[in-house]
């Protein structure tokens, strides 16, 4: 990839990888010790990340948050990943939000932050240079995509979508934290991380019910919660709105390693 100014900025890459070891249903499907290394096409979800990020020209560094050390010592394979991969392995939190917030305590405050899923099987370069070269005027930035480029490329995926307005969104596990400021949404998403998949919980509780009240009349456009949240939270966020349709597919459940699988195989 060609170099450009915002491969100066030094950014730090955080993969959130905790999971629930042999638990892990996706885990289990795949006779695998935890999610992280579950086989795709011939290379462990992380790996998979992990070999993107290092050919990302903005990424200088990387943070591997999880799995837990009882989980990496008993997958020799995984820390030699991880260790392969010049990253830096972290305990993880008691979620995913306090696993992020243990991550940036270790990244100095100046130093823009991309934060994604170990999960994140089809992360492509292109998607981590549109989400770090797009935060002009930004405290932070979330990787969105029009439910429409999701569904007509992949009619039978089931997706978490978020309706905003006319239109409906899926998030893609992308998250830039451009300026210092940016961290403060990371430590109020607290309040809401577990209502991920019940978008009126997640607006009522960051956008207050007035926000709520038009959510659910269909009156809240993509702009106008963003406004809502920058000036409710003393920041300021937007949406990054992404365009390939693979940023919205992650490994949640069987049927997605199916799905990514076949991707990946049909070279899409």
């Amino acid at each position: 990839m060609t170099s450009t100014a915002a491969s100066d900025r030094n950014w730090v890459a955080v993969v959130l990888a905790g999971d629930r070891g042999p638990n892990d249903p996706v885990a289990r499907a795949a006779g695998a010790r935890c999610k992280a290394m579950v086989d795709v096409a011939g290379r462990p979800l992380l790996g998979r990340v992990l070999d993107t990020l290092a050919v990302c020209d903005e990424i200088t560094e990387c943070r591997v948050v999880g799995p837990g050390a009882d989980i990496v010592a008993a997958n020799p394979a995984l820390g030699a990943l991880i260790e392969a991969a010049g990253a830096r392995w972290i305990e993880p939190g008691a979620s995913p939000v306090a696993s992020a917030l243990a991550a940036l305590d270790t990244v100095e405050p100046g130093r823009p932050v991309l934060i994604t899923t170990a999960d994140h099987a089809l992360l492509t370069p292109r998607m981590v240079a549109t989400m770090c070269r797009s935060g002009a005027g930004l405290d932070l930035g979330v990787g969105l995509i029009d439910y429409a480029r999701v569904h007509s490329a992949y009619p039978d995926s089931r997706r978490t979508t978020t309706r905003l307005g006319a239109r409906a969104f899926c998030g893609c596990n992308l998250f830039a934290l451009y300026q210092p400021a940016g961290r403060t949404l990371v430590e109020r998403w607290r309040r809401v991380e577990n209502e991920r998949k019940h978008p009126a919980r997640i607006v009522a509780g960051m956008l207050g019910w007035t926000a709520l009240a038009r959510y659910a009349l269909r009156a809240l456009p993509l702009e106008a919660a963003f406004a809502g949240l920058s000036k409710r939270h003393d920041l300021r966020a937007g949406p990054v709105l992404l365009d390939e349709p693979n940023a919205a597919i992650d490994v949640d459940s069987v049927a997605d390693l199916r799905q990514v699988e076949a991707i990946l195989r049909d070279g899409r």
